[in-house]
């Protein structure tokens, strides 16, 4: 294992972005920005031993400060949607920005992704910090969040997040990055496979309702491997009910994604709303360019009797840790 550090741009204010690139000798490489512990290339080999970059991402600063989308972002303080962009803690209601219609999403106008963190070596990871301050974006308490990444020599990524603050709040954290295993074209013709019994049903604006319904004889059914298509959209939350959570895998290149996680939900979206634009090398994004897999709680818990609890009490420690490991089929 290798790691390095090379300037990657300048903000808007004129700070600079580091780009901190991480190497084993099995092929794979990861570069991760420390502007929003941003996943920004993720390269692993395929069937032939080919290098193929698995993540949508930008070659320039500029590019990821005037785009939407989170490509390959660590998303807080509360990933997915808030209805309404409020909620209530001990007797207190809290208002959030609404930036997604009228709910609240990622974290705000100004979430995890936008903000440059701490980055540093340490031992075979890298390690990216920050401290969100007391009312940042409307949230309540400081929350004093670490997140390390590793790369192992089997070509798994690690990513563990660790957070604690000095007042109740809510938590929700996860890596927004989109996965192509072709590394070009569309996710159409990859199939997966996900743990899961139940989805979290929806609404037309991709807000729970509150009702956690069976997959089978929905097309949300991916308990056996299937191919993700083209006739449905995906952009919703899954109940994991097992390890691994999830299998992605590319027929093209022989690209097996697996993902492992200790966190109760995963968001499953084909980038439905990923609007048409230039990505790395030129490539055109756009719908179904590529998957997200994001392991997290569920969506709007602080609204549902029986989702996942989304409150950090203060002083307490949360560790979370998710896993994508790949490989490749004869």
């Amino acid at each position: 294992m290798s790691i390095t550090s090379a300037l990657f741009g300048h903000t808007r204010r004129g700070t600079p972005v580091t780009a901190y690139q991480m190497r084993t000798s099995s092929g794979a490489c990861a570069v991760i920005l420390d502007y929003g512990a941003t996943i920004q290339s993720l390269c692993v080999p395929d069937r032939d031993g080919n290098p193929v970059d698995v993540v949508l991402g930008y070659d320039t600063l500029e590019e990821y400060e005037a785009n939407d989308g989170y490509l390959g972002a660590t998303i807080g303080r509360f990933a997915n949607r808030i209805a309404g962009g409020t909620f209530f803690l001990n007797g207190q209601e809290y208002r959030l920005a609404k930036n997604d219609g009228a709910n609240h999403l990622h974290g705000g106008v100004c979430g995890f992704d936008k903000q440059l963190w701490q980055g540093k070596i340490e031992g075979d990871g890298l390690v990216f910090s920050r401290t969100s301050p007391d009312g940042e974006e409307g949230y309540p308490g400081a929350l004093e969040i670490q997140v390390r990444f590793t790369l192992w020599e089997d070509n798994t990524l690690q990513i563990q997040y660790d957070a604690q603050a000095d007042r109740d709040t809510p938590v929700n954290l996860t890596n927004h990055s989109y996965f192509n295993l072709a590394g070009r074209g569309t996710v159409s013709g990859h199939t997966l496979q996900i743990c899961a019994e139940r989805y979290a049903e929806g609404t037309a604006d991709c807000m729970p309702t509150g009702r956690l319904l069976e997959v089978e004889g929905t097309p949300f059914d991916f308990r056996k491997e299937k191919t993700i298509g083209e006739t449905f959209e995906y952009d919703h939350n899954f109940v994991l009910a097992g390890s691994p959570a999830a299998r992605l895998c590319c027929p093209e290149t022989g690209i097996v994604l697996t993902v492992e996680t200790d966190l109760p939900g995963m968001q499953v979206y084909t980038s439905n709303m990923l609007g048409a634009r230039t990505g790395k090398g030129g490539m055109e994004l756009g719908l179904r360019s590529a998957v997200c897999l994001e392991t997290q709680l569920f969506p709007d818990g602080m609204h549902h009797y029986g989702f996942s609890n989304p409150f950090l009490p203060a002083g307490q420690k949360l560790c979370t840790v998710t896993r994508y490991r790949f490989s490749q089929t004869p």
